[in-house]
């Protein structure tokens, strides 16, 4: 899902790194309202480990290739889609200056399709899905699920405008393969999510009865 510099016009790129740097100064506020002494290890567990899976890289085909996000983990267990924005913009800069995975034109636009798009559908899909079945583990699953496959088609509409590929063909190639990689993400989020409530029960039970989203 990462997205290198040939794959898209510079001043498109530009565009996609003015948004970004907005989202990115709000995660800054909420890192410096809500990250205390207690959330840095976890921010910096949460960090290294989508880091890890964001390494395992599968072809999808038209050069492009897929792997997990992280994007609703890091932000159901800090309770706001501004701490995925935070965490996913520190390990894409990480990866895209010193592993040259993404490009850094295309920077922003990948920081907008993972931490952005991912944090926020992972996070508001969450609390709507744990209002309605009442369920931690379902909810997790269906917002990691979605957070895999909602950044995944606006990356393909992203590649048309860009004119790298076609809508369709991104459409149906990205649809399916994130489609399939999301319930492997789902799958790890409930994982994670159980074992973080089994050490610390106190930080998912914040984020899952307050879940405080604002900046």
């Amino acid at each position: 899902m990462h997205i290198p510099d040939s794959f898209m016009p510079l001043a498109q790129g530009l565009v996609y790194w003015a948004v970004a740097l907005v989202f990115i100064g709000l995660s800054l506020r909420w890192a410096r309202r809500d990250m205390d002494e207690e959330r840095i290890p976890l921010v910096a567990v949460l960090a290294a480990g989508i880091f890890a899976i964001q390494s395992f890289n599968l072809p999808v085909g038209m050069g492009t290739t897929g792997h997990l996000v992280g994007g609703a983990l890091a932000a159901i267990v800090l309770g706001s889609p501004f701490a995925a924005v935070f965490i996913l913009t520190l390990v894409l800069l990480v990866q895209g200056i010193l592993f040259a995975d993404g490009g850094i034109s295309t920077m922003g636009a990948n920081i907008l399709n993972m931490g952005v798009i991912g944090g926020f559908v992972g996070f508001y899909s969450f609390r709507g899905m744990l209002a309605v079945f009442k369920r931690v583990d379902i909810a997790a699953f269906a917002a990691a699920w979605l957070a895999c496959l909602v950044p995944a088609l606006a990356l393909a509409v992203e590649m048309y405008w860009a004119g790298t590929f076609p809508l369709e063909a991104g459409l149906i190639t990205m649809g399916l393969y994130y489609a399939l990689i999301g319930f492997i993400e789902g799958a790890i989020t409930v994982v994670a999510i159980r074992l973080i409530v089994s050490a610390r029960p106190d930080i998912m039970r914040n984020s899952v009865n307050t879940g405080a989203a604002g900046t």
